[in-house]
Protein backbone atom coordinates (compact mmCIF):
# COMPACT_ATOMS: atom_id res chain seq x y z
CA UNK A 1 0.00 0.00 0.00
CA UNK A 2 1.24 3.49 -0.82
CA UNK A 3 2.73 5.50 2.03
CA UNK A 4 2.98 9.23 2.69
CA UNK A 5 6.14 10.69 4.29
CA UNK A 6 5.48 13.38 6.89
CA UNK A 7 8.65 14.48 8.66
CA UNK A 8 10.41 11.34 9.91
CA UNK A 9 7.17 9.40 10.43
CA UNK A 10 5.36 7.20 7.91
CA UNK A 11 1.57 6.94 7.84
CA UNK A 12 -0.62 4.55 5.87
CA UNK A 13 -3.42 6.14 3.92
CA UNK A 14 -6.64 5.70 5.79
CA UNK A 15 -4.95 4.64 9.07
CA UNK A 16 -3.61 7.96 10.51
CA UNK A 17 -5.30 10.40 12.90
CA UNK A 18 -6.01 13.82 11.32
CA UNK A 19 -5.93 15.52 14.73
CA UNK A 20 -2.46 14.15 15.48
CA UNK A 21 -1.19 15.36 12.10
CA UNK A 22 -2.47 18.88 12.76
CA UNK A 23 -0.84 18.86 16.18
CA UNK A 24 2.46 17.75 14.65
CA UNK A 25 2.30 20.56 12.09
CA UNK A 26 1.65 23.08 14.87
CA UNK A 27 4.58 21.71 16.89
CA UNK A 28 6.92 22.01 13.90
CA UNK A 29 5.75 25.58 13.25
CA UNK A 30 6.27 26.56 16.88
CA UNK A 31 9.75 25.02 16.90
CA UNK A 32 10.76 27.12 13.88
CA UNK A 33 9.24 30.19 15.53
CA UNK A 34 11.16 29.59 18.77
CA UNK A 35 14.44 29.15 16.91
CA UNK A 36 13.88 32.42 15.03
CA UNK A 37 13.06 34.31 18.22
CA UNK A 38 16.08 32.85 20.01
CA UNK A 39 18.41 33.97 17.22
CA UNK A 40 16.92 37.49 17.29
CA UNK A 41 17.26 37.66 21.07
CA UNK A 42 20.87 36.52 20.90
CA UNK A 43 21.68 39.16 18.25
CA UNK A 44 20.01 41.91 20.31
CA UNK A 45 21.80 40.82 23.47
CA UNK A 46 25.14 40.80 21.69
CA UNK A 47 24.43 44.26 20.24
CA UNK A 48 23.64 45.65 23.70
CA UNK A 49 26.68 44.11 25.37
CA UNK A 50 29.18 44.66 22.57
CA UNK A 51 29.82 47.62 20.22
CA UNK A 52 28.02 47.51 16.89
CA UNK A 53 31.24 47.59 14.82
CA UNK A 54 33.29 45.45 17.22
CA UNK A 55 36.67 46.91 18.08
CA UNK A 56 36.32 49.40 15.21
CA UNK A 57 33.33 51.14 16.80
CA UNK A 58 33.78 54.93 17.11
CA UNK A 59 34.17 56.20 20.65
CA UNK A 60 30.90 58.13 20.42
CA UNK A 61 28.97 54.85 19.94
CA UNK A 62 30.63 52.85 22.70
CA UNK A 63 28.24 51.77 25.48
CA UNK A 64 28.59 53.43 28.87
CA UNK A 65 31.10 51.52 30.93
CA UNK A 66 29.85 49.63 33.96
CA UNK A 67 30.39 50.83 37.50
CA UNK A 68 33.67 49.84 39.09
CA UNK A 69 33.82 46.86 41.40
CA UNK A 70 32.93 47.31 45.04
CA UNK A 71 36.49 46.64 46.21
CA UNK A 72 37.78 49.37 43.88
CA UNK A 73 35.22 51.84 45.19
CA UNK A 74 36.58 51.40 48.71
CA UNK A 75 40.10 52.39 47.66
CA UNK A 76 41.11 55.93 48.54
CA UNK A 77 42.98 58.11 46.10
CA UNK A 78 46.21 59.96 46.72
CA UNK A 79 49.67 58.83 47.74
CA UNK A 80 50.45 56.48 50.61
CA UNK A 81 50.99 57.80 54.11
CA UNK A 82 54.58 58.73 54.88
CA UNK A 83 55.57 59.33 51.28
CA UNK A 84 57.55 62.53 50.72
CA UNK A 85 55.77 64.95 48.44
CA UNK A 86 57.28 67.42 46.00
CA UNK A 87 55.09 70.42 46.82
CA UNK A 88 54.61 73.55 44.77
CA UNK A 89 57.79 75.00 43.30
CA UNK A 90 58.41 78.74 43.36
CA UNK A 91 58.75 80.50 40.01
CA UNK A 92 62.41 81.51 39.45
CA UNK A 93 63.00 85.25 39.82
CA UNK A 94 64.63 85.41 36.38
CA UNK A 95 61.81 83.56 34.58
CA UNK A 96 58.83 85.76 35.34
CA UNK A 97 56.92 87.56 32.58
CA UNK A 98 55.66 90.41 34.73
CA UNK A 99 56.19 91.67 38.29
CA UNK A 100 53.29 93.43 39.95
CA UNK A 101 53.94 95.33 43.19
CA UNK A 102 51.11 95.34 45.70
CA UNK A 103 50.97 97.82 48.56
CA UNK A 104 49.18 97.24 51.83
CA UNK A 105 46.21 99.56 51.90
CA UNK A 106 45.69 99.28 55.64
CA UNK A 107 47.65 101.62 57.91
CA UNK A 108 46.45 100.27 61.25
CA UNK A 109 46.15 96.78 62.73
CA UNK A 110 42.60 95.42 62.38
CA UNK A 111 42.96 93.63 65.72
CA UNK A 112 44.29 96.34 68.07
CA UNK A 113 44.15 99.43 65.87
CA UNK A 114 47.90 99.87 66.30
CA UNK A 115 49.97 101.60 63.67
CA UNK A 116 51.54 99.36 60.99
CA UNK A 117 55.24 99.75 60.16
CA UNK A 118 56.69 98.53 56.81
CA UNK A 119 58.56 95.25 57.26
CA UNK A 120 59.58 93.28 54.13
CA UNK A 121 58.30 91.86 50.82
CA UNK A 122 56.93 88.36 50.24
CA UNK A 123 57.01 86.80 46.77
CA UNK A 124 53.89 84.97 45.56
CA UNK A 125 54.24 83.31 42.17
CA UNK A 126 51.20 82.37 40.11
CA UNK A 127 50.52 81.42 36.51
CA UNK A 128 47.64 83.40 35.02
CA UNK A 129 46.21 84.29 31.63
CA UNK A 130 44.40 87.27 30.17
CA UNK A 131 41.48 86.79 27.82
CA UNK A 132 42.13 88.74 24.65
CA UNK A 133 39.30 90.67 23.07
CA UNK A 134 39.25 92.35 19.72
CA UNK A 135 40.29 96.00 19.94
CA UNK A 136 39.39 98.82 17.60
CA UNK A 137 42.46 100.51 16.14
CA UNK A 138 42.75 103.58 13.95
CA UNK A 139 45.94 104.10 11.93
CA UNK A 140 46.68 107.70 11.07
CA UNK A 141 48.46 107.29 7.76
CA UNK A 142 50.40 110.36 6.79
CA UNK A 143 50.50 111.23 3.12
CA UNK A 144 52.88 113.22 0.97
CA UNK A 145 52.65 114.66 -2.54
CA UNK A 146 55.36 114.98 -5.14
CA UNK A 147 56.01 118.60 -6.09
CA UNK A 148 57.00 117.62 -9.61
CA UNK A 149 54.46 114.96 -10.77
CA UNK A 150 51.89 115.64 -8.05
CA UNK A 151 51.55 111.95 -7.13
CA UNK A 152 50.35 111.25 -3.60
CA UNK A 153 51.91 108.58 -1.40
CA UNK A 154 50.54 107.28 1.90
CA UNK A 155 52.00 105.27 4.76
CA UNK A 156 50.77 101.65 4.66
CA UNK A 157 49.32 100.16 7.86
CA UNK A 158 50.37 96.58 8.82
CA UNK A 159 47.08 95.15 7.53
CA UNK A 160 46.22 92.98 4.53
CA UNK A 161 44.92 95.14 1.66
CA UNK A 162 41.16 95.72 1.71
CA UNK A 163 40.80 93.71 4.91
CA UNK A 164 38.77 94.70 7.94
CA UNK A 165 40.74 92.68 10.49
CA UNK A 166 44.36 93.02 11.59
CA UNK A 167 47.08 90.43 11.11
CA UNK A 168 47.14 89.41 14.78
CA UNK A 169 43.43 88.62 14.82
CA UNK A 170 43.58 86.72 11.53
CA UNK A 171 46.62 84.68 12.60
CA UNK A 172 45.03 83.73 15.92
CA UNK A 173 41.72 82.88 14.23
CA UNK A 174 43.45 80.63 11.69
CA UNK A 175 45.16 78.64 14.43
CA UNK A 176 42.08 78.36 16.61
CA UNK A 177 39.85 77.22 13.73
CA UNK A 178 42.07 75.05 11.53
CA UNK A 179 44.55 73.72 14.11
CA UNK A 180 42.59 73.58 17.36
CA UNK A 181 39.16 72.98 15.79
CA UNK A 182 37.24 75.87 17.40
CA UNK A 183 34.05 76.64 15.41
CA UNK A 184 33.69 80.03 13.74
CA UNK A 185 30.61 80.90 15.78
CA UNK A 186 32.63 80.31 18.90
CA UNK A 187 35.28 82.70 17.61
CA UNK A 188 32.63 85.40 17.48
CA UNK A 189 32.07 84.90 21.20
CA UNK A 190 35.80 84.89 21.95
CA UNK A 191 36.65 88.07 20.02
CA UNK A 192 33.50 90.03 20.77
CA UNK A 193 30.67 91.62 18.82
CA UNK A 194 32.98 93.44 16.38
CA UNK A 195 34.11 90.17 14.73
CA UNK A 196 31.70 88.44 12.36
CA UNK A 197 32.16 84.87 11.13
CA UNK A 198 31.26 85.81 7.56
CA UNK A 199 34.09 88.34 7.35
CA UNK A 200 36.54 85.80 8.79
CA UNK A 201 35.50 83.30 6.14
CA UNK A 202 36.20 85.83 3.40
CA UNK A 203 39.68 86.42 4.84
CA UNK A 204 40.32 82.67 5.00
CA UNK A 205 39.24 82.19 1.37
CA UNK A 206 41.58 84.96 0.29
CA UNK A 207 44.54 83.51 2.19
CA UNK A 208 43.82 80.07 0.77
CA UNK A 209 44.13 81.54 -2.72
CA UNK A 210 47.51 83.03 -1.80
CA UNK A 211 48.75 79.74 -0.33
CA UNK A 212 47.43 77.54 -3.14
CA UNK A 213 50.77 77.41 -5.07
CA UNK A 214 52.36 75.89 -1.94
CA UNK A 215 50.33 72.69 -2.41
CA UNK A 216 52.52 71.53 -5.29
CA UNK A 217 55.59 72.03 -3.10
CA UNK A 218 54.01 69.99 -0.32
CA UNK A 219 53.13 67.18 -2.74
CA UNK A 220 56.71 67.07 -3.99
CA UNK A 221 58.10 66.92 -0.44
CA UNK A 222 55.62 64.21 0.51
CA UNK A 223 56.40 62.06 -2.52
CA UNK A 224 60.12 62.14 -1.75
CA UNK A 225 59.68 61.16 1.91
CA UNK A 226 61.18 57.79 2.84
CA UNK A 227 58.18 56.93 5.04
CA UNK A 228 54.67 58.01 4.12
CA UNK A 229 51.30 57.45 5.75
CA UNK A 230 47.73 57.84 4.52
CA UNK A 231 44.24 57.48 5.94
CA UNK A 232 40.72 58.77 5.33
CA UNK A 233 37.50 59.40 7.22
CA UNK A 234 34.02 60.68 6.49
CA UNK A 235 33.41 64.39 5.85
CA UNK A 236 30.23 66.07 4.64
CA UNK A 237 30.35 68.99 2.20
CA UNK A 238 27.20 71.02 1.56
CA UNK A 239 25.17 68.23 3.14
CA UNK A 240 26.59 65.59 0.79
CA UNK A 241 28.65 62.66 2.04
CA UNK A 242 32.35 62.82 1.26
CA UNK A 243 35.75 62.02 2.71
CA UNK A 244 38.64 63.77 4.41
CA UNK A 245 41.96 62.35 3.22
CA UNK A 246 45.24 62.74 5.07
CA UNK A 247 48.67 62.12 3.57
CA UNK A 248 51.32 62.56 6.25
CA UNK A 249 55.04 62.12 6.67
CA UNK A 250 57.46 63.21 9.36
CA UNK A 251 57.73 66.75 7.95
CA UNK A 252 54.66 67.18 5.74
CA UNK A 253 50.87 66.94 6.09
CA UNK A 254 48.46 67.18 3.16
CA UNK A 255 44.71 67.31 3.72
CA UNK A 256 42.32 66.69 0.84
CA UNK A 257 38.55 67.00 1.26
CA UNK A 258 36.89 65.22 -1.64
CA UNK A 259 33.51 63.75 -2.53
CA UNK A 260 34.97 60.39 -3.48
CA UNK A 261 36.91 57.61 -1.81
CA UNK A 262 38.31 56.21 -5.05
CA UNK A 263 41.97 55.73 -5.92
CA UNK A 264 41.89 58.92 -8.03
CA UNK A 265 42.64 60.91 -4.87
CA UNK A 266 45.68 58.74 -4.16
CA UNK A 267 46.97 59.28 -7.70
CA UNK A 268 46.31 63.02 -7.40
CA UNK A 269 48.60 63.30 -4.37
CA UNK A 270 51.21 60.64 -5.16
CA UNK A 271 51.20 60.87 -8.93
CA UNK A 272 51.76 57.94 -11.27
CA UNK A 273 55.57 57.73 -11.46
CA UNK A 274 57.49 55.26 -9.32
CA UNK A 275 58.36 56.82 -5.96
CA UNK A 276 60.94 55.97 -3.32
CA UNK A 277 59.97 55.01 0.20
CA UNK A 278 57.15 53.03 1.78
CA UNK A 279 53.50 54.01 2.27
CA UNK A 280 51.86 52.84 5.48
CA UNK A 281 48.09 52.24 5.14
CA UNK A 282 45.28 49.99 6.25
CA UNK A 283 44.07 47.35 3.81
CA UNK A 284 41.68 49.63 1.91
CA UNK A 285 41.87 48.85 -1.81
CA UNK A 286 42.00 52.51 -2.85
CA UNK A 287 45.73 52.58 -2.06
CA UNK A 288 46.58 49.68 -4.37
CA UNK A 289 47.45 52.10 -7.19
CA UNK A 290 50.00 53.97 -5.08
CA UNK A 291 53.28 54.13 -7.11
CA UNK A 292 55.44 52.96 -4.20
CA UNK A 293 55.85 50.06 -1.80
CA UNK A 294 53.04 49.56 0.72
CA UNK A 295 53.20 48.46 4.34
CA UNK A 296 49.98 47.14 5.88
CA UNK A 297 49.13 48.30 9.39
CA UNK A 298 49.67 45.63 12.04
CA UNK A 299 47.34 47.43 14.48
CA UNK A 300 44.37 46.65 12.21
CA UNK A 301 45.54 43.05 11.85
CA UNK A 302 45.89 42.73 15.62
CA UNK A 303 42.37 44.08 16.07
CA UNK A 304 40.97 41.57 13.57
CA UNK A 305 42.85 38.76 15.30
CA UNK A 306 41.45 39.67 18.72
CA UNK A 307 37.94 40.02 17.26
CA UNK A 308 38.22 36.47 15.93
CA UNK A 309 38.62 35.13 19.46
CA UNK A 310 35.65 37.18 20.68
CA UNK A 311 33.51 35.83 17.84
CA UNK A 312 34.41 32.20 18.55
CA UNK A 313 35.11 32.00 22.28
CA UNK A 314 34.50 28.24 22.45
CA UNK A 315 36.99 27.28 19.74
CA UNK A 316 40.27 25.94 21.13
CA UNK A 317 41.90 26.22 17.71
CA UNK A 318 41.07 29.93 17.50
CA UNK A 319 42.25 30.56 21.05
CA UNK A 320 45.58 28.89 20.35
CA UNK A 321 46.09 30.78 17.10
CA UNK A 322 45.28 34.16 18.65
CA UNK A 323 47.53 33.51 21.66
CA UNK A 324 50.45 32.90 19.28
CA UNK A 325 49.87 35.60 16.63
CA UNK A 326 48.74 38.53 18.81
CA UNK A 327 52.00 38.80 20.82
CA UNK A 328 54.06 38.63 17.62
CA UNK A 329 52.13 41.51 16.03
CA UNK A 330 52.37 43.58 19.22
CA UNK A 331 56.12 42.97 19.51
CA UNK A 332 56.62 43.95 15.86
CA UNK A 333 54.95 47.32 16.51
CA UNK A 334 56.91 47.94 19.72
CA UNK A 335 60.33 46.83 18.48
CA UNK A 336 61.08 50.00 16.51
CA UNK A 337 60.93 52.20 19.61
CA UNK A 338 63.06 49.94 21.80
CA UNK A 339 66.44 51.40 22.91
CA UNK A 340 68.51 48.82 21.04
CA UNK A 341 71.18 49.13 18.38
CA UNK A 342 70.33 48.77 14.71
CA UNK A 343 72.13 45.44 14.58
CA UNK A 344 70.06 44.08 17.45
CA UNK A 345 66.88 45.53 15.92
CA UNK A 346 67.34 43.80 12.57
CA UNK A 347 68.21 40.52 14.27
CA UNK A 348 65.04 40.61 16.35
CA UNK A 349 62.98 41.80 13.40
CA UNK A 350 64.20 38.92 11.25
CA UNK A 351 63.27 36.46 13.99
CA UNK A 352 59.78 37.95 14.41
CA UNK A 353 59.24 37.87 10.66
CA UNK A 354 60.13 34.17 10.50
CA UNK A 355 57.78 33.36 13.38
CA UNK A 356 54.89 35.22 11.75
CA UNK A 357 55.52 33.52 8.40
CA UNK A 358 55.65 30.11 10.05
CA UNK A 359 52.36 30.73 11.84
CA UNK A 360 50.74 31.98 8.62
CA UNK A 361 51.74 28.77 6.79
CA UNK A 362 50.69 26.38 9.56
CA UNK A 363 47.69 24.15 8.69
CA UNK A 364 44.34 25.32 10.04
CA UNK A 365 40.78 24.01 9.74
CA UNK A 366 38.89 27.03 11.07
CA UNK A 367 37.69 29.40 8.33
CA UNK A 368 38.41 32.49 10.43
CA UNK A 369 42.02 31.46 10.95
CA UNK A 370 42.43 30.70 7.26
CA UNK A 371 41.10 34.17 6.39
CA UNK A 372 43.81 35.88 8.48
CA UNK A 373 46.49 33.52 7.18
CA UNK A 374 45.50 34.34 3.61
CA UNK A 375 46.18 38.03 4.28
CA UNK A 376 49.79 37.27 5.19
CA UNK A 377 50.27 34.79 2.36
CA UNK A 378 48.55 36.71 -0.45
CA UNK A 379 50.10 40.09 0.50
CA UNK A 380 53.50 39.03 1.75
CA UNK A 381 55.13 41.85 -0.28
CA UNK A 382 53.25 44.38 1.88
CA UNK A 383 53.84 42.83 5.28
CA UNK A 384 57.51 43.01 6.20
CA UNK A 385 58.98 46.36 5.10
CA UNK A 386 59.30 47.26 8.79
CA UNK A 387 61.81 44.40 9.15
CA UNK A 388 63.98 45.73 6.29
CA UNK A 389 64.20 49.38 7.37
CA UNK A 390 63.91 50.60 10.94
CA UNK A 391 62.44 53.91 9.84
CA UNK A 392 59.32 52.14 8.58
CA UNK A 393 56.83 51.48 11.40
CA UNK A 394 54.69 48.36 11.45
CA UNK A 395 51.59 50.43 12.16
CA UNK A 396 49.81 53.47 10.73
CA UNK A 397 49.53 55.36 14.01
CA UNK A 398 50.91 58.64 12.64
CA UNK A 399 47.99 59.02 10.24
CA UNK A 400 45.50 57.85 12.86
CA UNK A 401 46.69 60.43 15.40
CA UNK A 402 46.88 63.32 12.93
CA UNK A 403 43.43 62.56 11.54
CA UNK A 404 41.74 62.45 14.94
CA UNK A 405 41.40 66.28 15.30
CA UNK A 406 39.59 66.30 11.95
CA UNK A 407 37.18 63.67 13.26
CA UNK A 408 36.49 65.85 16.30
CA UNK A 409 35.98 68.90 14.05
CA UNK A 410 33.50 66.89 12.00
CA UNK A 411 31.47 66.09 15.11
CA UNK A 412 31.44 69.76 16.11
CA UNK A 413 30.91 71.47 12.74
CA UNK A 414 29.20 68.67 10.74
CA UNK A 415 31.55 69.32 7.80
CA UNK A 416 31.95 72.16 5.29
CA UNK A 417 29.10 74.29 4.01
CA UNK A 418 30.39 74.56 0.43
CA UNK A 419 32.96 73.19 -2.00
CA UNK A 420 34.89 76.45 -1.70
CA UNK A 421 35.01 76.04 2.06
CA UNK A 422 36.28 72.47 1.72
CA UNK A 423 39.04 73.60 -0.65
CA UNK A 424 40.01 76.44 1.71
CA UNK A 425 40.20 73.98 4.59
CA UNK A 426 42.37 71.63 2.52
CA UNK A 427 44.93 74.34 1.73
CA UNK A 428 45.09 76.08 5.09
CA UNK A 429 45.20 72.89 7.15
CA UNK A 430 47.98 71.50 4.95
CA UNK A 431 50.06 74.65 5.28
CA UNK A 432 49.54 75.15 9.02
CA UNK A 433 50.08 71.53 10.07
CA UNK A 434 53.16 71.22 7.86
CA UNK A 435 54.62 74.44 9.26
CA UNK A 436 54.01 73.23 12.82
CA UNK A 437 55.98 70.06 12.08
CA UNK A 438 58.93 71.88 10.54
CA UNK A 439 59.23 74.71 13.06
CA UNK A 440 61.61 73.63 15.78
CA UNK A 441 62.02 76.65 18.05
CA UNK A 442 59.60 79.23 16.61
CA UNK A 443 55.93 79.20 17.70
CA UNK A 444 53.50 78.59 14.87
CA UNK A 445 51.54 81.80 15.54
CA UNK A 446 54.73 83.86 15.42
CA UNK A 447 55.69 82.37 12.04
CA UNK A 448 52.17 82.87 10.65
CA UNK A 449 52.13 86.51 11.76
CA UNK A 450 55.52 87.02 10.10
CA UNK A 451 54.23 85.64 6.77
CA UNK A 452 51.23 88.00 6.88
CA UNK A 453 53.49 90.96 7.60
CA UNK A 454 55.78 89.99 4.70
CA UNK A 455 52.80 89.90 2.36
CA UNK A 456 51.62 93.24 3.74
CA UNK A 457 54.98 94.80 2.89
CA UNK A 458 55.19 93.19 -0.54
CA UNK A 459 51.94 91.85 -2.09
CA UNK A 460 53.96 90.29 -4.93
CA UNK A 461 55.79 87.88 -2.60
CA UNK A 462 55.22 84.15 -3.19
CA UNK A 463 53.97 82.76 0.11
CA UNK A 464 55.01 79.25 -0.93
CA UNK A 465 58.64 80.34 -0.55
CA UNK A 466 57.99 81.37 3.05
CA UNK A 467 57.18 77.81 4.12
CA UNK A 468 59.66 76.44 6.67
CA UNK A 469 62.27 74.29 5.00
CA UNK A 470 62.90 70.68 5.88
CA UNK A 471 65.96 70.26 8.07
CA UNK A 472 69.05 69.20 6.13
CA UNK A 473 69.50 66.15 8.37
CA UNK A 474 66.06 64.92 7.35
CA UNK A 475 66.87 65.50 3.69
CA UNK A 476 70.02 63.40 3.94
CA UNK A 477 68.03 60.52 5.47
CA UNK A 478 65.65 60.24 2.50
CA UNK A 479 65.44 57.11 0.45
CA UNK A 480 64.86 53.55 1.50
Amino acid sequence: MARKHIGKRQYRFGSYCPGCLDKQHEIDRLKIRVQSLESKLEARTQKENHPFFGSSTPSARLPVKENSLEENQKKKGGSRKGRTGHGRKQIPTDAEDQVIELSLKKSRCPACRGRLMPKDTVLRGVIDSYLSKARRLIYKCRRAQCLKCHKTYSAKPPVLPKNKYGNNLIASSLLMHYVHGIPLRRLEVIWGRDVIAGNLIKSFHRLAGLWKPAMETLKKDYRNSPVKHADETGWRTDGQSGYAWLFASENTSIYAFRKTRSSSVVQEILGTRKLPGVLGVDRYGGYNKAPCDIQYCYAHLLRDTEDLEKEFPDSNEVAGFVSCLAPLLANAMRLRAQPVSDRSFYRQARKLKQQIQKLARSPARHAGIQKIQDIFKDHSHRMYHWAKDRRVPADNNRAERELRPTVIARKVSFGSQSDNGAQTRSILMSVLHTARKRLKDTPLEEWLLWTLEEYTKNPDVNLARLLPKIAQADVNDRGV
